[in-house]
């Protein structure tokens, strides 16, 4: 899963980097410092790709924060193999570990093996997704995270299914979109770019896997 990381000079990883580069210079009119992660459906390797990009961020001594935001299928606590809760359900929600009302965002970051880079995990499964996702809470935690890390990268939902990405393209710098070989329907690729630029996000590319 982590091959950036695990095999740095592999030709898959060199892509990432190149990957990174391609998105640096795309946003150089403006200083990059959040990136969504999204796809049209399950499978096609977002969540593959947004860890990866994450590593390659961070190996350029950067300060990274990769949230899994897809509440409803949280798996990036076990890619990095690290604690699920309290998570970004749990901040949203205002529930904390200790304290309920806590606005610590650092009780619900983990340290990664990869130096330079934390995980905030999406926490437990919560009712309402969306909501929370639409929240000014939401709002809140990505401007306080822009200011304690260079880059803040988010794994969002596939957008055919659900609205949560597109929420949140709204508040992220830009969006890049996922498409899975021989997967993708040019049709489904067409909505969500649609979706996504009507509600005012900023698209930067697709990545072909």
């Amino acid at each position: 899963e982590l091959i950036a990381h695990e095999d740095p000079k592999s030709h898959v990883s060199e892509l990432f980097r190149t990957l990174r580069t391609n998105i640096q210079f795309m946003n150089s009119s403006r200083h990059l410092k959040s990136l969504l992660v999204t796809s049209t459906l399950p499978g096609e390797g977002k969540t593959w790709v947004s860890s990866n990009l994450a590593i390659a961020f961070a190996q350029t001594d950067k300060r990274v924060v990769l949230i899994d935001a897809d509440m409803r299928k949280c798996c990036l606590h076990g890619i990095f193999n690290v604690q699920a809760c309290p998570g970004l359900s749990n901040y949203l929600a205002g529930m904390g570990a200790e304290n309920p009302q806590s606005d610590d965002i650092s009780a619900y970051l983990r340290e990664t093996e990869i130096p330079n880079l934390y995980l905030l995990p999406a926490g437990n499964v919560p009712p309402n997704p969306s909501e929370l996702l639409s929240s000014p809470q939401m709002s809140h935690l990505l401007h306080n995270l822009k200011g304690m890390f260079d880059l803040v990268v988010i794994d969002a939902t596939p957008s055919k299914l659900v609205t949560d990405a597109v929420v949140l393209s709204r508040i992220v710098d830009s969006t890049i979109v996922v498409v899975g070989h021989n997967m993708t329907k040019k049709d489904d690729l067409t909505k969500v770019v649609k979706d996504i630029k009507s509600v005012g996000g900023n698209i930067a590319g697709v990545v072909y896997n």
